[in-house]
């Protein structure tokens, strides 16, 4: 290894411009940060942003490092072997280590026909647009369905409805991650706001006037919005690396790569030992910052510390003046207390302003990001699994 390191961080979300901010701390290294956009994009305020309450992004240059090269492209290929990346443009950028950081995002399920077509979607800020403009030109009564009631579907419902839609929200279970008492709040407060439940019943197809689901019934839409689910991009998949079924990079406790230890992961694409981590933005920022610290320990000599994150709780908007906050064990689990109303809501607002204020801190002052650490049932359900890690 030379003493000038090559890095190149692949993602500009959560976790990838957080692993850019730290690796700064290393006085003689080179990062490069590839993302499809040019502006940060707040995805935990894409439901705002489709409702036209927030416009969901931020400049990169209020949230990187000044010395960090910020590269907008595709990255489209992963070459371990000449440790090369080939960008969607037709150049190339070579590494001495990267960082996989490439998130999540929305994909059709092909057991549903019509989603692809006719549904709108709000994983992705293109998509998030897309549906604000959708909406914009919708009539105020038009009958609106959102698919999935987990946390994105929940709080994209309220959103829309608390501007007075009528909205039918479709899913399994309500809020399935979150405590007894704070799932019992969130269906109060949905049933304050007017937004209808069906539980229970799936989607078998959707076209452009509704959705038909699996008891027979019918539910007219206006705008079907499709929330049910996320996937990862293929790109390490297709790069000959190993991942698991979804295509999150296998890795090792300290987030590196089961194939090459010059490739760490973090964020939503990441599995390490079999037992990924919830995908969420409260995951993607500490798994950013021990992206890093696994570079700069291979930098420093050292051996690189393995994973070590808690969790805290689910914090969830219902609308702009309400909310519910899930307080969580250590490992993820729901405990009883919960948060509701507007001290929930104002939480929740506030989670949302510290997470740039987070990266803004730890772009001026590497190494300065906060997180919990000690999920030890994490971590000991690592350790029962790691040894069963074998390439697909």
């Amino acid at each position: 290894m030379t003493a000038h390191t090559s890095i190149v961080v692949i993602g500009g979300g959560y976790a990838g411009v957080l692993a850019a901010n730290r690796l700064q701390a290393h006085p003689d290294v080179t990062v490069t940060l590839i993302n499809p956009r040019p502006e940060f994009v707040e995805r935990i305020r894409l439901h705002q942003l489709a409702a036209g309450s927030d416009d969901a992004v931020a400049g990169f240059e209020q949230v990187l490092h000044p010395d960090i090269r910020l590269v907008v492209d595709t990255a489209v290929r992963i070459d371990a072997e000449t440790a090369r990346v080939s960008l969607a443009s037709g150049g190339e950028l070579d590494y001495d280590y990267l960082v996989y950081a490439v998130g999540s995002s929305f994909t059709a399920p092909q057991s549903v026909p019509g989603v692809d077509e006719f549904a709108c979607s709000v994983a992705e800020f293109e998509q998030a647009r897309r549906l604000r403009a959708r909406l914009q030109a919708l009539p105020a009564g038009a009958p609106i369905v959102v698919v999935g009631a987990g946390l994105t579907g929940i709080e994209t419902a309220a959103e829309l409805a608390e501007l007075g839609r009528p909205v039918t929200l479709i899913g399994d279970t309500l809020a399935p991650s979150l405590g007894e008492g704070a799932r019992a709040a969130v269906g109060r407060r949905l049933g304050k706001l007017g937004v209808a439940l069906r539980l229970g019943p799936e989607v078998r197809r959707v076209d452009g006037h509704g959705v038909s689901l699996s008891d027979g019934s019918r539910i007219p839409a206006a705008i079907t919005v499709w929330t049910a689910g996320f996937a990862v991009p293929q790109l390490a998949a297709e790069s000959g690396l190993a991942t698991d079924r979804i295509g999150r990079l296998l890795t090792d406790e300290t987030l590196t790569s089961i194939d090459d230890e010059r490739i760490v992961a973090c964020g939503d694409a990441v599995n390490p030992s079999g037992v990924p981590l919830r995908m969420s933005c409260q995951a993607a920022i500490p798994l950013g910052a021990q992206a890093a610290n696994t570079i700069l320990a291979r930098l420093a000599g050292t051996a690189p510390a393995p994973v070590d994150q808690a969790f805290t709780g689910q914090c969830i908007s219902l609308g702009r003046r309400f909310g519910t906050v899930s307080i969580h064990h250590r490992d993820d689990s729901p405990r009883r207390a919960y948060i509701g109303g507007r001290t929930a809501a104002v939480i929740k607002e506030l989670v949302c302003r510290t997470t740039i204020t987070a990266l803004r801190r730890e772009a001026r002052k590497p190494g300065s990001a906060f997180y919990f650490r000690g999920g030890e049932p994490i971590r000991a359900q690592r350790a029962a699994t790691a040894a069963q890690l074998v390439t697909p």
